[in-house]
């Protein structure tokens, strides 16, 4: 890895300003406008932006010390040069870092220690007293995860293919990819691919899906001809999940808060040939009333602290706090409350969410229990960062009377 060319550091540098400096900017899509903005660039030369776009973003806290001052709109460059000499990547000393010391940052780099554990996993100070007070001493294992890069996990589409087949294609396309031990429709790429470019993309044989997050369809335990309530179904990478395992019988219907959402899963739905699906908006109470007592399944993909995909969201850590978390722990509670009188007698429902801390996972499934005598817990399960895909939490909830 090496950064010779000045218009990839001015990329950076300006799709840093933005994701850091600009309101409800996030950084999956701030690069994914640079490098649409910018043709020219060759795969090699988007991978290095890539990457070191991204690892900035990981580790702003811990360069942060190195240069001995918070990041600034007017000292991004510094930023940059904390990080390349840190991560000791081969750059040409471009006019933009002109009049920038480096003596001090080598300095602290050379005595190899940082003074706290926030700083170590380039952490917020918040973030890391509430991730020890809620998973012990584990916390460590699971912030090292976090802080690697996430592998590309494609979910074959058995509407239309197999994970074998779809292997065979990508390998076609000049792209290697191999299946998971464990997660059937599931197959990992060898190393970053657009995989949106391909013919097996265009032809809905596959949907970027991390493999976590493939478990919670197999989870909610969906038949044939059942109706099934996807009830934060977002852009629908889920629901799409349960069209498949469902062989497209029967009914799934989707509701999110969001119309932008739903016209995208839309879409996507037509792709992937998933027929089933039905997308209502929740523009009041009156959506989710219509369906008491309807659905046989219930998946409750609960807004969370994201806690369990900083790996590929790792800007969030420096957007939330914890007034955020404690907000969200809230709306969980309602939704759990509001959305579970969806299901039937008998149906049964999942709560997932993609964070790790028990106070948004267990703790909020043990005090719904608690309160509605009706609903008995079958079976949870949490994957953690450290397990190599995302963090998740799901729990598996009867309605017996």
């Amino acid at each position: 890895m090496e950064l010779i060319h000045r218009n990839l550091a001015i990329g950076i540098h300006d799709a840093l300003q933005e994701t850091f400096f600009e309101k409800n900017k996030y950084a999956d899509k701030v690069i994914e406008r640079l490098l649409k903005a910018n043709k020219k660039w060759g795969s090699q030369d988007r991978a290095v932006v890539s990457e070191i776009f991204y690892n900035i973003i990981r580790w702003k806290k811990r360069l942060e010390y190195y240069m001995g001052e918070g990041v600034k709109p007017n000292n991004i460059y510094k930023l940059i040069i904390a990080y390349l000499l840190w991560s000791k990547t081969n750059y040409k000393k471009f006019e933009e870092f002109d009049g920038i010391k480096i003596a001090d940052i080598l300095t602290k780099l050379k005595k190899n220690t940082v003074p706290t554990k926030a700083i170590e996993y380039s952490i917020p100070d918040w973030l890391a007293e509430t991730l020890e007070k809620e998973l012990g001493s584990r916390w460590e294992k699971e912030m090292l995860a976090l802080n690697e890069q996430a592998p590309t996990v494609l979910r074959a589409n058995s509407l239309r293919t197999t994970t074998k087949e779809l292997i065979s294609d990508l390998s076609d396309e000049n792209i290697v990819s191999y299946p998971i031990k464990n997660y059937p429709d599931a197959v990992q790429l060898e190393e970053k691919k657009n995989v949106f470019l391909t013919t097996a993309f265009k032809e809905g044989l596959f949907e970027v899906q991390d493999a976590s997050s493939q478990k919670i369809g197999y989870f909610l335990d969906v038949k044939e001809g059942q109706r099934v309530v996807d009830a934060c179904a977002g852009a629908g990478g889920k629901t799409l999940h349960l069209a498949a395992l469902m062989q497209n019988k029967g009914q799934i219907i989707a509701l999110d808060i969001f119309d932008w959402k739903l016209a995208e899963l839309k879409r996507r739905a037509k792709r992937a040939g998933a027929h089933n699906i039905e997308t209502r908006l929740i523009s009041d109470n009156k959506v989710i009333k219509r369906l008491h007592e309807k659905a046989d399944r219930l998946l409750i993909d609960a807004p969370c602290s994201g806690l369990g995909v900083l790996k590929r969201n790792p800007d969030s850590k420096w957007k939330i706090d914890q007034a955020f978390i404690d907000r969200i722990k809230v709306e969980q509670q309602q939704i759990l409350q509001d959305y579970s009188k969806m299901l039937k007698k008998g149906g049964k429902m999942v709560y997932a969410t993609c964070s790790i801390l028990p106070s948004e996972n267990n703790l909020q499934v043990d005090e719904f229990i608690k309160n509605n005598p009706n609903f008995k817990m079958i079976k949870d399960e949490k994957v953690m960062p450290s397990e190599g895909y995302d963090g998740f939490y799901m729990a598996l909830i009867e309605r017996v009377s």
